[in-house]
């Protein structure tokens, strides 16, 4: 069982920038994924990260304007946001699948532990 805490949310004006931070309990993920879910719409995949090598995917939505890191040491990860627009107002989730997963995962539906969500909400 892993822990997943995330913070950072907020509200903004379009094209300020926030930072969010998810803090695990337990470090036995390989992969480490933020997703989004919108009022009405399904959740759906913003970045992911390879745990162990560091590299990243993104959706297409929010290539060019979000970095997703981590921290070894304090297990955390975080999702640097820049130049939000309304469009991307949504509960945000970081999430890891199972413990034997190798790839990054891109579907929520091969995650297996969830943090209870941040809001992040960007006026016009």
């Amino acid at each position: 069982q892993v822990g997943l805490l995330e913070s950072g949310g907020g509200l903004v004006q379009a094209g300020a920038s926030l930072r969010l931070s998810c803090l695990a309990n337990r470090r036995t993920f390989r992969s480490l994924g933020w997703f989004r879910q919108a009022p009405g719409k399904e959740r759906e995949f913003v970045a992911a990260i390879n745990w162990l090598i560091g590299t990243t995917h993104y959706s297409d939505s929010v290539k060019g304007r979000f970095t997703i890191s981590r921290d070894n040491g304090a297990i955390s990860s975080y999702l640097q946001m820049n130049s939000l627009e309304p469009e991307d107002t949504a509960v945000y989730y970081c999430a890891v699948p199972p413990p034997a997963t190798t790839i990054v995962p891109l579907s929520p539906a091969e995650y297996a532990y969830w943090g209870q969500g941040t809001q992040v909400t960007v006026s016009s």
